[in-house]
């Protein structure tokens, strides 16, 4: 197994209260590809810079000292990358794996597309849930219809809406046009946000099918109809809906965007409200985004830690 490294691309990995365990599986993994890795740390109770020295893993920490959301905190990193002189930065969350060949084969599908005259938003690998056995489709909207954009073959390349941020590769020149994460978002929505904002500026991103990563969804998916459906806590929900609807009010948004997305807001309403628990719980602090959205009452949630 050759693991090519990759100095032009600096990774990103922002850290809250981690699994130790599987940090360092990311960190074994991740840190023989890339010129540089810079953890941003979110105010985890654990001291992770003691157990990164201890392990002597080569990273840059930042430690924000408080849980300050993982838009700023990639901001952060991001800003720390342009120091470097990266041309690249990919952005990783604690609980992804990426396999061995994952960054080489994303920065290729990127220069394959800026060599082409593609003003490129971004490139992402292909991620499974491995509790889901159901490696989540890319996304693209036509019309008023969501197309799920499957890998045809293994090496294919697809068009997509928008990229989930972990495994997302950006070139830096596309982040000095587009500009950084929205840092009064705080979590949820924040990439859905920035991949939307690419594309308003004619910008394009792509599923890159032959890079592979694990990526865990939400908390313990529920088991519905067949499916598994990722749910996430009721606070997280709160985030989800607030977010969604402050994205709906911005203007540049597509129209045919906003209702299809928004109906699936509806659905996520009804099932959370009646499938999770506590149901009471969850409908409350859903209820609760949607009118602090349709407010704009943004940041971080008095009493999120």
């Amino acid at each position: 197994m050759q693991i090519e490294r990759q100095p032009e691309v600096s990774g990103i990995i922002v850290t809250y209260n981690p699994d130790l365990k599987g940090l360092r599986s990311l960190l074994d993994a991740i840190v023989p590809q890339l010129g540089s890795v810079i953890i941003v740390d979110n105010g985890s109770k654990a001291d992770i810079g003691a157990w990164v020295r201890g392990h002597d893993f080569h990273v840059d920490l930042v430690a924000l000292g408080e849980n300050l959301g993982i838009a700023t905190a990639q901001n952060v990193g991001i800003e720390h990358a342009r120091a470097h002189g990266s041309g690249f930065v990919l952005l990783l969350d604690q609980d992804s794996l990426p396999a061995h060949d994952m960054v080489a084969t994303l920065l290729a599908a990127a220069k394959v597309q800026i060599s082409r005259g593609v003003k490129l938003g971004c490139v992402g690998p292909r991620y499974e849930d491995t509790r889901q056995n159901n490696p989540p489709p890319f996304i693209r909207t036509n019309g008023f219809r969501l197309e799920r954009q499957a890998c045809a073959t293994p090496d294919a390349v697809v068009d997509v809406d928008y990229l989930i941020a972990s495994g997302c590769l950006i070139p830096m020149s596309t982040l000095d046009d587009v500009g950084g994460m929205r840092e009064e978002l705080f979590i949820d929505y924040v990439d859905i946000e920035w991949g939307l904002r690419a594309q308003q500026k004619g910008y394009r991103s792509f599923g890159v099918c032959a890079a592979l990563m694990e990526h865990d969804l939400g908390d313990e998916p529920i088991l519905f109809l067949g499916r598994q459906i990722p749910v996430h806590s009721p606070l997280r929900h709160y985030y989800h809906f607030r977010n969604a609807v402050w994205l709906y009010r911005q203007p540049w948004l597509r129209f045919n965007w906003k209702i299809v997305d928004g109906s699936r807001l509806l659905r996520k309403y009804i099932f959370y409200s009646l499938m999770t628990v506590p149901r009471l719980e969850h409908a409350k602090m859903m209820t609760i985004g949607i009118f602090h959205g349709l407010f704009g009452k943004m940041g971080k949630r008095a009493g999120n830690g």
